[in-house]
């Protein structure tokens, strides 16, 4: 049975229209983002077009995996991830197919979209610098390449140089200032060092305050979040630190993205398309924004943020996160050379 055409007006003034068979009422989701917003998010679009959302959540690798076994059987109809490396492990294994959406070309700038198009990025992060407001001055970090300068020998403190973050940051290093100075850049780094790599991006920015070290690196949000919360202890730890947005008189700051594609054996493809549309529009952005403190890709978007309003506008790196995703294994071949654990 042929349900009569959907037109559905979003609060963004976009429209979602087609005709969505019984079989199609239906989006199967496998995401590795587990943020509370994307919940709103989801009901939002069964409420806008009547299509139900089942959600698999798991670890990228996982899910990719799961794809993997599941072949052709497979009911994933969309893949949503972090990093656009993890979106290219699926691409380049086949999984993404290319989605024929004027609406999806006009809205997500090439930037944050895949070589091929078969996958694009819907909200973005950046990759800063964080220092201790006691210790250090600010004018001496402005650039990536200050982290490996000598004179912060045994000061910076990063995450395991094998986690996708800093792996993309240093796949754009490559591709910005090539391979001897990215290698030797990451050498610096780790010569700097006051411990050995642990934890995650937050236990990175909550060392610098505690005096632990006085540098690191951490995604944005991060810090966004202890200056949302209400608690003392992390009220303290924004007191003690300060943000710095690198290289912004030479490339611009490194981002990388939260994105998806559709299955190449999606069973409810009009749904699947449906859905990444419906994921360029300004209310679905808005969620991105405020749910995560992550920037929206489509730039007509703009949310009413007041933690990513006083970090402050920046000038982000163009480089096109397909490009990225290329360098990403010789980033870890790198990183590994370096000692980077």
């Amino acid at each position: 049975m042929i349900f009569r055409t959907l037109v559905v007006s979003l609060a963004s003034g976009l429209f979602l229209s087609g005709a969505v068979t019984a079989q199609q009422q239906v989006l199967n989701l496998y995401s590795s983002r587990h943020y509370q917003s994307d919940e709103i998010l989801y009901a939002n679009f069964t409420k806008a077009t009547g299509i139900k959302v089942n959600r698999i959540d798991g670890k990228e690798d996982e899910l990719i995996q799961r794809i993997r076994r599941e072949g052709s059987a497979s009911p994933a109809d969309v893949f949503i991830t972090v990093d656009a490396a993890n979106l290219q492990a699926a691409d380049d294994a086949g999984f993404f197919v290319s989605i024929n959406s004027t609406l999806i070309r006009d809205r997500i700038p090439i930037q944050f979209r895949g070589t091929d198009d078969r996958w694009f990025g819907f909200s973005y992060r950046a990759r800063t610098i964080f220092y201790n407001v006691d210790k250090v001055n600010p004018a001496d970090v402005q650039n990536y390449a200050d982290l490996a300068d000598p004179k912060f020998m045994g000061r910076v403190c990063v995450r395991s140089g094998g986690h996708v973050y800093n792996r993309s940051l240093m796949a754009s290093i490559i591709y910005n200032h090539g391979n001897d100075k990215a290698l030797s850049w990451a050498r610096g780094v780790v010569s700097n060092l006051a411990r050995a790599p642990k934890g995650g991006d937050t236990d990175q920015i909550r060392a610098v305050a505690a005096g632990e070290c006085d540098l690191a690196l951490s995604n944005h949000y991060y810090f966004a979040r202890l200056m949302a919360s209400d608690k003392p202890a992390d009220q303290e730890v924004v007191r003690r630190v300060g943000i710095v947005f690198p290289d912004q008189n030479g490339k611009g700051t490194h981002v990388n993205i939260s994105g998806g594609g559709m299955l190449k054996t999606a069973p409810n493809k009009v749904a699947a398309q449906k859905f990444l549309e419906y994921l360029t529009s300004d209310e679905a952005q808005f969620y991105f924004a405020n749910g995560n403190n992550e920037w929206p890709v489509v730039r007509s978007a703009k949310p009413n943020n007041p933690y990513l309003e006083k970090l402050g506008g920046f000038k982000v790196d163009g480089l096109r996160a397909g490009a990225l995703a290329q360098y990403s294994p010789k980033a870890q071949q790198f990183i590994d050379q370096a000692g980077w654990r």
